[in-house]
């Protein structure tokens, strides 16, 4: 039954199950069975399948919004220097067209706003859109009151330009919400753009990576057509790599993740089925000896001797994981991974160690999927950095992989 909510999920918003793990999806319809007093998983799927609202519900549930004003500042910065380029371009004979997709509660829409705003655009110079699947998080949005969760890092003087104190929350200033239009739309809807002009800007961050990968190509497509000639799409970290794969070009500044579609000769689409010449990742059929399979907070113990049994403490979850993972117990540190996520929520290292017992599978394109969204959590996770650059070098993806590797040596940290 499970299997057949996933299908939905699938169909409905184009989520790939392996890409949050199935215990949270398990986890979300629990929540719904007992917000609508089903015991049955039976009746439960009955109400789903016959009712669009709960279909949402579950989505809601599903998909929890990670999200804060300025995140990836320096794609800000860019956003202004090429909107002036783009505005000198145009000579005043339209404003210029932008869209947040997914918008979540509106963090992103509004820190575009601000950043347009900061530059010495005027309100009707500019047009942002924002698109969100979840009339939950657009109702969030349309309130413009958030908590100190949603600032983060010490670049705040934004705060005290747009925004007014009131109680423990920030009310936006209504300057910078009136330049934002709100709504429900869904990116696999065939109709979404079909009187829609392009856009000059698209943000489409970290939501590709939700997607199977033939999911991944349309949705990417269709954005590649909602752009202008000269447009930019600013993605993910962990997204960088699909887009050069499938004929854009980095615009080469730094930590943007900023792209536009490369010229026609130039540009490669991606292969869904990769060919038989292609070298397979060579990857281990059983587990690792621990100092391959380690993460960056574990280190290799050495077996005290027979006379003194005691074992070493653990003191993680990730050092059970480990030490299931190199005795062979693959399924049984699958299980502790799920578990973990299920209990905390999302977690970096969860997704991280799921990517490394996939690869113990051969099962490479699961693997990737789990680094990914594992960078999505943590962008500077170095390890996770460093086996998604190994995968795509074996694809082929040779400027892709260099890009990974580099961010994982600047950015390389212990836990």
């Amino acid at each position: 039954m499970i299997a057949q909510i996933e299908r939905l999920l699938k169909s409905r918003i184009g989520l790939d199950a392996e890409s949050v793990g199935r215990s949270v999806i398990e986890r979300a319809v629990r929540q719904r069975m007992h917000a609508q007093h089903k015991s049955a998983l039976e009746d439960y799927w009955i109400t789903l399948n016959g009712s669009p609202k709960e279909q949402q519900a579950l989505v809601e549930a599903v998909v929890v919004p990670e999200t804060w004003f300025f995140r990836y500042p320096e794609s800000f910065k860019a956003l202004a220097a090429l909107a002036f380029e783009c505005h000198s371009q145009l000579n005043a004979a339209r404003p210029l067209r932008i869209i947040s997709v997914p918008c979540s509660s509106g963090e992103e829409p509004y820190s575009i706003a601000m950043a347009l705003l900061d530059a010495g655009f005027a309100p009707e110079q500019f047009q942002i859109e924002a698109l969100d699947v979840s009339d939950k998080v657009l109702a969030l949005a349309s309130r413009g009151i958030y908590g100190r969760n949603s600032f983060r890092g010490d670049a705040l003087a934004f705060r005290e330009r747009f925004f007014r104190a009131q109680d423990d929350s920030f009310v936006l200033d209504e300057r910078v919400k009136s330049r934002v239009q709100l709504r429900c739309g869904n990116l696999l809807d065939s109709n979404l753009f079909s009187t829609t002009p392009a856009y000059d800007f698209i943000f489409c961050r970290n939501l590709l990576i939700y997607f199977d990968r033939a999911t991944q190509v349309r949705v990417l497509e269709l954005l590649k057509r909602q752009l202008q000639p000269q447009g930019v799409l600013f993605i993910g970290p962990a997204e960088a790599s699909l887009a050069t794969q499938n004929g854009m070009q980095a615009l080469g500044r730094q930590q943007t993740f900023a792209f536009r579609c490369a010229p026609a000769e130039t540009a490669k689409p991606i292969s869904l089925t990769p060919p038989s010449s292609r070298p397979r990742p060579a990857l281990p059929r059983q587990p690792a000896p621990p100092p391959a399979m380690a993460p960056r907070n574990i280190t290799p113990v050495t077996p005290p001797a027979r006379a003194t049994p005691t074992p070493a403490p653990i003191s993680t979850p990730w050092d059970k994981v480990a030490e299931l993972a190199n005795a062979g117990h693959c399924e049984q540190a699958r299980s502790l991974c799920e578990r973990h996520l299920q209990t905390a929520g999302p977690s970096a290292q969860a997704f991280y160690w799921l990517g490394l017992l996939s690869d113990v599978e051969q099962r490479s394109e699961q693997a990737c999927g789990y680094y990914r969204k594992a960078i999505y959590l943590d962008p500077q996770h170095s390890e996770a950095l460093t086996h998604l650059a190994a995968h795509l070098e074996t694809q082929g993806d040779q400027s892709g992989a260099q890009r990974l590797y580099r961010r994982a040596q600047v950015g390389g940290k212990s836990s």
